[in-house]
């Protein structure tokens, strides 16, 4: 039997049109209600990410226009459709993949699809969990699915003050890897506390001598695969894993491809929308986040009404952690 929620209509913000933040507005539409597999969540928290800002850009596609966007929820359980057993009626939750051809979570109230959601613990707060959610997600298919990262391994971070690197240097620590790291100095004390024992300045001249001084990379999080193919391939140990996410362009190159192979290099691109089992990765996420070993730093909170204020910082600003929307 379906619980229908409390509310029929709801805030929501959706932009009518492709283009820059200011396309965003704050409207009024009916409440949804759970189809099969599905539950309706009462949202607390989403975060910000920059695939959110592509979605409302028109790189990435839309099923429809006007469109909710916002990837990551975190909140309770107010409706549950036929076929549900796994959640119930005020079960706190969180998780991700929203946005991505279905409406998103910029919104009072989301449905969404039980795999892509998992229980939240008590003693995890809903912004974390929205912050947490698809920089975990991305982070655990990097460098578990894909990379099998080992302890004793040397994890190399592009990007470790960002949503999804300073998570990464959080779990390849908690895994037992040794982890260092690309960003700008000014962090370098925020990415050690995180968990960094390396923090290289990606502007200066030496990186690479510097990285392959420190021991070089067993595995590589790439974040701006564009600009580092070559250099990862130069400082890779042999049988390096580089896990590519992220790119600032949408074109890159080798300047020497043969290092590759007398190094038997594995390179594996990915997308966090592509994991087998979202809601299995959450759960095992919320866990060492209720531990206390791997959490999101929330650098900035906004209201709903502020969500296009949100969507530029994420972009343009320079910090490390995370943004979130909070209700």
């Amino acid at each position: 039997m379906i619980a229908l929620s409390k509310l029929t209509a709801m805030r929501a913000v959706r932009f009518h049109e492709h283009g820059g933040p200011d396309v965003l507005t704050v409207d009024e539409v009916d409440e949804p209600e759970p189809e099969y597999g599905e539950v309706v969540v009462d949202v607390e928290a989403a975060a910000v990410n920059p695939v959110d800002t592509y979605f409302r850009e028109g790189a990435y596609p839309v099923p429809h226009l006007p469109f909710i966007g916002g990837s990551d929820v975190a909140g309770t359980v107010a409706a549950v459709g036929d076929g549900v057993e796994e959640f119930d009626i005020d079960d706190r939750v969180f998780g991700t993949g929203l946005g991505n051809g279905r409406p998103g979570s910029y919104a009072e109230a989301v449905a969404a699809p039980t795999d892509l959601i998992a229980h939240l613990p008590e003693a995890v707060d809903f912004a974390d969990a929205a912050a947490l959610a698809l920089v975990g997600t991305t982070a655990w298919q990097a460098l578990v699915h894909h990379a099998a990262a080992e302890p004793a391994e040397t994890v190399l971070v592009h990007g470790g003050s960002g949503g999804v690197g300073h998570v990464a240097i959080q779990l390849a620590e908690t895994m037992g890897a040794r982890v260092h790291t690309t960003a700008s100095s000014e962090y370098t004390e925020d990415l050690e506390a995180l968990g960094a024992s390396e923090v290289f300045d990606y502007t200066r001249d030496d990186l690479e001598a510097a990285v392959v001084d420190a021991g070089g990379a067993d595995v590589v999080v790439d974040l701006h695969m564009d600009q580092y193919l070559q250099f990862n391939a130069s400082v890779a140990n042999a049988g390096a894993r580089v896990i590519g996410i992220g790119n600032d362009t949408s074109s890159g190159s080798f300047d020497d491809i043969g290092i590759t192979k007398g190094k038997e290099i594995r390179y594996q691109f990915m997308s966090m929308y592509n994991a087998d089992d979202i809601g299995a990765v959450l759960e095992r996420l919320a866990d060492l986040c209720a531990r206390g070993e791997v959490e999101p730093v929330i650098y900035g909170a906004y209201a709903l009404d502020e969500t296009a204020e949100a969507q530029r910082a994420v972009l343009e600003d320079s910090f490390v952690g995370k943004l979130v929307v909070t209700l």
